[in-house]
């Protein structure tokens, strides 16, 4: 649903609040925070809203989605900025150190080397002691959690065979590459889970 550039998304709807509570349980109450891949930017400006102490930077590659989070930057707290472009397989317009990264719903929907350099990206730019937060299905022990998230892989791989929903066994060791340690395992709505990474003092 779109009204001008401003998007709308019906999941960002409905998993807004829970991944609220989660962040505001794991990021400080003032904080610098990197959002990557920020879609239509309903996120961005519902969490600033809540949260008035975070400076939130929101992203993404595409010129809709930057057009989108522009839209929606006026109904958003005073802490969130203007949205950069920013690929994490290219160069990242961004300067540490940083107390969060955010992504939601990114790494199932783009090829494994995306989470590689999302990795990359958060073990530089984290401050030591920051968190990388990731929001999405993912599968565990081999296992998909639900059907329906067996289900969705199958039609992301139909879509793109470099897509698809990610072992949360491998997602954890290629965080740990770049210092960042697996804290702590939220269940979400719709079968989801919300991740916590921290980067490791020294590291990186």
């Amino acid at each position: 649903m779109t009204e001008g550039h401003r998007q709308r998304s019906p999941a960002a709807a409905r998993n807004r609040d829970p991944i609220l509570a989660v962040l505001r349980e794991t990021i400080p109450e003032r904080a610098r925070v990197l959002e990557v891949a920020s879609g239509t930017g309903e996120h961005a400006a519902f969490f600033t809203a809540a949260m008035p102490g975070w400076t939130w930077q929101p992203s993404d590659p595409q010129p809709a989605a930057l057009a989108s989070i522009r839209a929606w930057r006026p109904h958003g707290g005073d802490g969130l900025l203007a949205p950069l472009e920013l690929d994490v397989t290219a160069e990242w317009p961004v300067a540490g150190p940083l107390d969060a990264l955010v992504a939601i719903n990114l790494i199932h929907i783009s090829p494994w080397r995306v989470t590689e350099a999302l990795m990359a990206g958060a073990g530089r730019l984290l401050a030591d002691g920051g968190v990388l937060v990731l929001y999405g299905p993912y599968r565990e022990n081999g296992e998909h959690t639900a059907s329906s998230n067996a289900a969705f892989d199958a039609d992301l791989r139909a879509r793109d065979p470099q897509w698809g929903v990610r072992d949360l066994e491998a997602v954890t060791e290629a965080a740990a590459v770049h210092g960042l340690m697996l804290e702590q395992r939220h269940a979400m709505p719709a079968n989801n889970l919300t991740v916590v990474f921290r980067r490791s003092a020294g590291t990186g």
